[in-house]
């Protein structure tokens, strides 16, 4: 397994620290408000993010997140067949420079959604929660159904998966987070396990696959060592986020990673029992005394703690 975190798109402290630390593999989003440069789709644009991180002793593994606005794709609007076409150059781009991973959502309108972000948790450390009872009342016509959201999400599929396959770059899907049916009036459609299974079955491709982002399945209910164990055996596992949390999707709060439910130790060791040997990153840690709280789960310290975390259980266990 290779242990890689999520870092921004120009070289700060962050950087600095995650080499001191000894991590050796990026993830980055590189949309042009994060990059400072053109968008990704050109090419010269992204060969400059992954040179940056060359330059400072990094390997850029994936990039994650939407790298522009994608509310035309998401929704089906006039316009989508023009940013369908720029995410793929994009994927060519990734290709060209070997980046082999995006981790991509289909979250239309609202993305990853919390209701407060300074919960305490152990130590008095900041951390998030979502709470579905202190939202108003979700309104009676959504402003995109879920078959509507599924018909979208096929187009989208159907048009960028033969040139990931050409250009070898894996597409992970991210779970929707909150993984509830409606939020702020969109619809949201990944929030199940047989969510998963159908999107798997619209297209076969072996770019077409799945982010793990085990707390989110978690918060579905689901078995997350019984499906982790599927996806694997499946070969439909390319990224493992490592994170968890305490309660289900109407109302959760993120722990430290040695602080929830799961048995973490347990989980790295059977993803690898299945053949799982690439990227884990940590996701979401808590907010560490001293820290602004700016950037709610992806400020240092937590971060820190988090790779040294996992550091010793891939090396205890001999997962790498």
């Amino acid at each position: 397994m290779k242990l890689a975190m999520m870092l921004p798109a120009k070289p700060d402290l962050k950087w600095t620290l995650a080499r001191q630390v000894g991590v050796e593999y990026a993830v980055t989003k590189a949309a042009p408000d994060l990059s400072g440069l053109p968008p990704p789709w050109e090419f010269d644009s992204l060969r400059e993010t992954a040179r940056r991180f060359e330059e400072q002793g990094f390997r850029l593994c994936a990039l994650e997140g939407d790298e522009f606005d994608m509310s035309r794709i998401k929704l089906g609007l006039p316009g989508r067949d023009e940013d369908i076409e720029h995410y793929r150059m994009l994927l060519r781009n990734m290709g060209r420079l070997g980046i082999g991973l995006l981790c991509y959502n289909f979250m239309a309108g609202v993305g990853w959604f919390r209701t407060r972000f300074d919960r305490p948790e152990r130590g008095g450390a900041l951390t998030s929660e979502f709470n579905r009872a202190e939202l108003p009342p979700e309104p009676e016509e959504p402003v995109v159904t879920h078959e509507q959201m599924w018909r979208n999400y096929e187009y989208f599929l159907r048009a960028v998966l033969p040139v990931a396959e050409e250009a070898g770059v894996k597409l992970g899907l991210h779970p929707d987070d909150p993984p509830i049916p409606q939020l702020r009036g969109y619809s949201r459609i990944f929030t199940s396990a047989d969510a998963y299974r159908r999107a798997l079955a619209l297209v076969e491709s072996p770019c077409h696959g799945v982010t793990f982002c085990q707390a989110t399945f978690l918060a579905m209910g689901e078995d997350v060592f019984a499906l982790a164990q599927e996806f694997c055996r499946k070969k439909k596992l390319f990224f493992f986020h490592f994170r968890d949390i305490e309660g289900s999707a109407e109302h959760f709060h993120e722990t430290f990673h040695d602080n929830g439910p799961t048995d973490m130790p347990a989980l790295l060791a059977l993803l690898r029992a299945n053949g799982f040997d690439g990227l884990v990153r940590p996701d979401h840690t808590p907010t560490l005394a001293g820290e602004r709280n700016d950037n709610p789960g992806y400020e240092m310290l937590g971060n820190l703690f988090a790779v040294g975390y996992i550091r010793g259980i891939l090396d205890t266990l001999n997962l790498k």
